[in-house]
C-alpha cells in the first residue's frame, strides 16, 4: 500500500497528520535537523510523540539531515541512541557521516537517503542501496518517466514528495542561504533567499527565484501503479491546519475518493504561492511555474473547522476484532487482537441468569463495537454466548475498557533493537608537504599559454569540452593530470549521452573524473576512469572523508562551508583539496534562468546577471551545455594572498578555478597565484573558511 509520510513540526501539527490520516510522519529532534526553525521535539518529548503515533499505527521517521562537524558528532550520536530508545522507525539523512555512524550504533533501524543527498538517478539509487539504505527520497525535479524508470529498477524503497514548496536549487546543492548569510541550507538553517527580489541587470521587483508549491494530488493512483512506496508532504514549518488539510485530502486521493475544486480551494486557502505547479512530474519547466504568497485574508472558518476536527476527535485508525465467551457459571471472557498479531484478554463478573432479555451475539457486538474516543475499531467480533443469561452494559464495557487499554500499552512498548556506543573513526593527518595547485576550466580560451606554463598537478576540463573540436588536448604539458567535470545532474534519460562523450575522452588518454554526486561514480567507472569527489558531495566531517575512501574515490573536496581549522583537524585519508580562488556556485537549478527571461535559448551569449535589493551580482551561467543554471557569487572566493595559512592544513593541493575569466583574467590570476596577490575587498570575498556557517 502507498504510504502517505506527513510533516510533524510540533505536536500539535503530528496529531493533526495522525488524525488526519497519515501512515507516517516526518519529525526533528535536536540541532541535525534541516528545518531548524520548526518547533520540533526534544529528546525528552520524543518517545511520547513515538508512542501516540504507534498505537495508531503510524510510524515515525526522524530527520538527521543536515550536515554534521566533527565536533558536533558525539552529540549526534546521542540523539542516535535516544531515537533508538524512543522507539523511530527510520532515519531520514544526508551526510554520509551519519550514515556511517547509523550503521554503526543502530544497524537495525532503517536509514532513508534524504532529498538533501540530490539522488536524481537510479545510478544513485543502487549507490545509496550499496551504502546500506533502504529507502531514497528523489529529487523534487524529476519527471514522471524518470519516476517509473527508477521504480522498475531499485531494489529499495522509493519516495516521492507531492505537496508544498519546492525549492528553486536541487536540495543539497544549495549554498547561496551560506555564503550571502552565513545561514547554512545543509545545515538547517536556509534564510530563503530565492524567495526574495531580483532583476535581470539592474535590481527589479520579480521573483525569479521563488517556484509556487507542488501539487500531485492528481497523479496519486499513477505514483502508486509505478511501485513507489511512499508520498510525502512538505511542510514542518508549516502551521497543524495546513498539515491537517493536506493530509486528508491526499488521504482521499489515496483512498480512490475524487477530489473535487472545493478540496483544491481548501488547499490553496491554508497555503499557496499565486496557486500550485505539477511541471516537474510532466517535465516542463518555465515562468509559469513560479509565484510568491500573497498577503490574503485568512479564511477562519476553514481553521477553525480544522482544528476542531483534530483537537477533538480520536480517529478510528487500528482495526480490532473482539473474542468473547459468555457461560454460565463461569467468568465472562473477551480479547482483543490487532492486526499485528497483539492479543490481549481479560475476565468480567460471572452472567446471571436472564429474567426478561437474554445477551444474545448481536447484542454483545454492538456493545463491544462502541469504541468511540479510542484510536480503534472493530471490524469482526466472534462469541459464543448461552442462551439464557444476560450480563450488564456496564460489565461489558468495563472488559471492552480494559482490554483496549491494554493493548494500547502493548502497542505503545518500545521495540528492543541493538544500540552500540559511539567510536570514533581513525585520524588521516594528510600531507606535511605544501599543497600543490590544480586548476579548473570552463572553456577552451581560458587555456592560456601563461596557466599552461604552470605544469599544474592536474587540470579539470567540463565533460562538454570533449565534444567537438579537441586540438586544445595538445597544448596540456605531460606533467599535468587530465580531469573530466561531470555535470552534477545526469538524468537516467542523458547517460547515454554522456558516456559517448565519456568515451571520447578516454579514447584521448584521459582516466579521471571528477565527480559531484553520489550517482555518477559508477558511471565513469564503467568506462575504465578513476573518479574523485568534488563540492557537491558536501564532505563535512572525519567520518564522511573516511566513506569516501571506501568508495575508493583518488581524492576529495573538502567542504568549502566549513572553516580553516575545521579543514585542519579533518581525517584526510585520501588527498584533500580546497577551493583556494574562484566564483562559488550558489544554486544549481533545473529551470534555465536564461531561458526563463528571453524565452529563448541564449547561454551562448555570455553569463547574465541576478542583482538584488542591496546591488549584489550573482552570476548566472549554464551547467556546461545542459540547458540547467549554476547561479555564482558576484565576488570571487580569494585566498592567493593567505597561503602561508593553508600550508599547514595537511592539504595534497588548493584549486584555483576558472568561470567567467576571460584570457586576460586568467593570466592576471596566474601571476597574482605565483606572487601572492592582492586581497580587494570590493571584488572578492573570504567564503566560509573563516566566518564559518550556522
Amino acid at each position: 500500500m502507498l504510504e502517505l509520510l506527513a510533516p510533524a513540526g510540533s505536536m500539535d501539527a503530528l496529531r493533526a497528520a495522525v488524525q488526519s490520516g497519515a501512515n507516517a510522519v516526518y519529525l526533528g529532534s535536536g540541532p541535525f535537523n534541516a528545518r531548524q526553525n520548526a518547533k520540533n521535539f526534544s529528546l525528552d518529548e520524543l518517545p511520547d510523540a513515538v508512542r501516540y503515533c504507534h498505537v495508531r499505527g503510524v510510524q515515525v521517521h526522524l530527520t538527521l539531515n543536515t550536515l554534521v562537524t566533527d565536533r558536533e558528532l558525539e552529540q549526534a550520536a546521542q540523539t542516535i541512541a535516544a531515537a533508538v530508545r524512543a522507539g523511530v522507525d527510520a532515519f531520514i539523512v544526508q551526510d554520509l557521516g551519519l550514515v556511517s555512524l547509523l550503521r554503526q550504533m543502530a544497524p537495525e533501524v532503517p536509514i532513508h537517503a534524504s532529498t538533501q543527498m540530490s539522488v536524481h538517478s537510479l545510478d544513485g539509487v543502487l549507490r545509496a542501496a550499496a551504502m546500506g539504505m533502504s529507502r531514497v527520497v528523489l529529487a523534487r525535479e524529476l519527471s514522471r518517466e524518470d519516476i517509473a524508470f527508477i521504480c522498475r529498477n531499485s531494489p529499495i524503497e522509493i519516495e516521492v514528495f507531492v505537496h508544498g514548496a519546492l525549492c528553486m536549487c536541487y536540495s543539497g546543492q544549495c549554498y547561496f542561504s551560506a555564503v550571502v548569510g552565513t545561514r547554512s541550507g545543509n545545515r538547517g538553517q536556509c534564510a530563503q533567499p530565492c524567495r526574495l527580489a531580483y532583476g535581470y541587470g539592474r535590481y527589479e521587483d520579480k521573483y525569479p527565484l521563488s517556484l509556487k508549491d507542488n501539487c500531485m494530488i492528481s497523479w496519486i493512483d499513477e505514483l502508486a501503479q509505478m511501485g513507489v512506496a511512499s508520498v510525502k508532504i512538505e511542510g514542518r514549518m508549516k502551521r497543524p491546519e495546513y498539515v491537517a488539510v493536506a493530509t486528508r485530502l491526499y488521504r482521499a486521493a489515496i483512498d480512490g475518493q475524487a477530489v473535487s475544486p472545493e478540496d483544491m480551494r481548501d488547499l490553496r486557502d491554508v497555503f499557496s504561492r499565486q496557486g500550485f505547479t505539477e511541471n516537474y512530474y510532466m517535465g516542463h519547466t518555465g515562468p509559469d511555474m513560479f509565484g510568491t504568497r500573497q498577503k490574503e485574508r485568512e479564511n477562519r472558518e476553514l481553521m477553525q473547522r480544522v482544528r476542531f476536527g483534530y483537537e477533538n476527535a480520536e480517529a478510528a485508525l487500528v482495526p480490532v476484532r473482539f473474542y468473547a465467551v459468555v457461560n454460565a457459571r463461569q467468568n465472562a471472557m473477551l480479547a482483543v487482537e490487532d492486526e499485528q498479531g497483539n492479543l490481549c484478554k481479560t475476565e468480567g463478573p460471572v452472567p446471571e441468569a436472564a429474567v426478561s432479555r437474554s445477551l444474545t451475539q448481536q447484542a454483545l457486538a454492538d456493545r463491544l463495537a462502541k469504541t468511540g474516543g479510542t484510536p480503534y475499531r472493530c471490524i469482526e467480533t466472534k462469541s459464543v454466548v448461552e442462551p439464557g443469561l444476560t450480563l450488564s452494559a456496564a460489565a461489558i464495557n468495563a472488559m471492552r475498557r480494559e482490554v483496549l487499554s491494554h493493548l494500547t500499552a502493548l502497542r505503545g512498548r518500545r521495540p528492543e533493537r541493538e544500540l552500540n556506543s559511539f567510536s570514533t573513526v581513525k585520524i588521516y593527518p594528510g600531507f606535511t608537504k605544501p599543497p600543490r595547485w590544480t586548476l579548473g576550466v570552463l572553456r577552451p580560451e581560458q587555456l592560456t599559454p601563461k596557466l599552461l606554463a604552470m605544469r599544474p598537478v592536474r587540470l579539470y576540463v567540463p565533460l562538454s569540452m570533449f565534444k567537438g573540436n579537441v586540438d586544445w588536448i595538445s597544448r596540456v604539458p605531460a606533467q599535468t593530470e587530465l580531469a573530466v567535470v561531470l555535470p552534477r545532474v545526469i538524468r537516467d534519460g542523458e547517460v547515454e549521452a554522456v558516456l559517448e562523450t565519456l568515451d571520447a575522452a578516454h579514447s584521448l588518454g584521459v582516466r579521471l573524473a571528477l565527480c559531484g554526486n553520489l550517482g555518477h561514480i559508477s558511471l565513469a567507472r564503467s568506462r575504465g576512469f578513476s573518479v574523485c569527489g568534488d563540492y557537491g558531495l558536501n564532505l563535512f566531517n572525519s567520518r564522511a572523508m573516511n566513506v569516501a575512501r571506501g568508495l575508493g574515490l583518488e581524492s576529495a573536496m573538502a567542504s568549502f562551508e566549513l572553516t580553516l581549522p575545521r579543514i585542519r583537524d579533518l581525517s584526510k585519508p585520501i588527498p584533500t583539496e580546497l577551493l583556494a580562488y574562484g566564483r562559488l556556485p550558489l544554486m544549481l537549478t533545473e529551470n534555465c534562468l536564461i531561458k526563463n527571461r528571453t524565452g529563448r535559448c541564449a547561454c551562448q551569449n555570455g553569463p547574465m546577471k541576478l542583482v538584488d535589493r542591496k546591488g549584489e551580482e550573482f552570476r548566472v551561467l549554464p551547467d556546461q551545455d545542459s540547458c540547467r543554471s549554476v547561479i555564482y557569487n558576484g565576488k570571487k572566493l580569494y585566498l592567493l594572498d593567505r597561503l602561508p595559512e593553508l600550508r599547514n592544513l595537511g592539504l595534497w593541493a588548493l584549486r584555483v578555478q576558472f568561470t567567467t575569466e576571460n584570457p586576460m583574467e586568467v593570466d592576471t590570476v596566474i601571476s597574482a597565484l605565483r606572487g601572492g596577490g592582492t586581497f580587494e575587498p570590493g571584488s572578492c570575498t573570504r567564503g566560509l573558511y573563516f566566518r564559518g556557517v550556522e
